[in-house]
C-alpha cells in the first residue's frame, strides 16, 4: 500500500519499520476510523492492524499512542502525523527514505494541493481520499483548540 517493502526495514539502527502493506477493505475501515466512526476504530485497535487505530488516537494528539507507534516499528507514521502538523523535517525523512506516499498524504493533509495531485497522478486515489479525511479531522481538532469558549481539558 504505501511501499513495495515486504519486509522490515531498519533505519539508522533504530526500531525496525514494519511494512505497510494493508488489504483494501481494511485500509477503508481506517478511513472511515479517521472520519470518526468508533465502532471502525474499535475493530482496529482489536484486530492486527492495531497500529492504523493507534494512529488515529495519536492524530488526536495522545501522547501514548504516538510514544506506541515509534516503539513497535512505525516510525513512518509517525512521520506522516509529523508532516500533516506542518514538520518539513519529518516530510524530508519520509522523502530520504523513500516513503513517498506517506510524505504526499502528509503534504496533502497539510492543505498542499501539489501532494494531493501526486497521489491522484500517481494511482493512489484511496490515499489521496484519506489524507483529506486526515486534513478535515487535522482542522477540527485545531479549530476546536483554538476555540476560547472551551474550557482546557490539561
Amino acid at each position: 500500500m504505501f511501499g513495495k517493502k515486504k519486509k522490515k526495514k531498519q533505519i539508522e539502527g533504530k526500531v525496525k519499520l514494519q511494512p505497510l502493506d494493508f488489504p483494501a477493505k481494511v485500509l477503508s475501515v481506517w478511513s472511515e476510523a479517521i472520519s470518526g466512526d468508533e465502532k471502525c476504530l474499535q475493530v482496529l485497535l482489536k484486530s492486527e492492524y492495531r497500529a492504523l487505530g493507534l494512529f488515529v488516537y495519536a492524530l488526536y494528539l495522545k501522547e501514548d499512542a504516538r510514544t506506541w507507534l515509534l516503539e513497535n516499528g512505525y516510525a513512518h507514521l509517525m512521520a506522516m502525523i509529523n508532516g500533516v502538523e506542518g514538520n518539513k523535517n519529518a516530510i524530508a525523512w519520509l522523502d530520504v527514505h523513500g516513503f513517498h506516499i506517506l510524505k504526499n498524504m502528509a503534504l496533502s493533509a497539510d492543505g498542499e494541493a501539489a501532494g494531493f495531485q501526486w497521489l491522484v497522478d500517481n494511482n493512489h486515489k484511496d490515499m489521496a481520499l484519506i489524507s483529506k479525511k486526515i486534513e478535515h479531522l487535522k482542522d477540527e481538532i485545531e479549530l476546536n483548540n483554538n476555540d476560547v469558549h472551551r474550557i482546557s481539558r490539561d
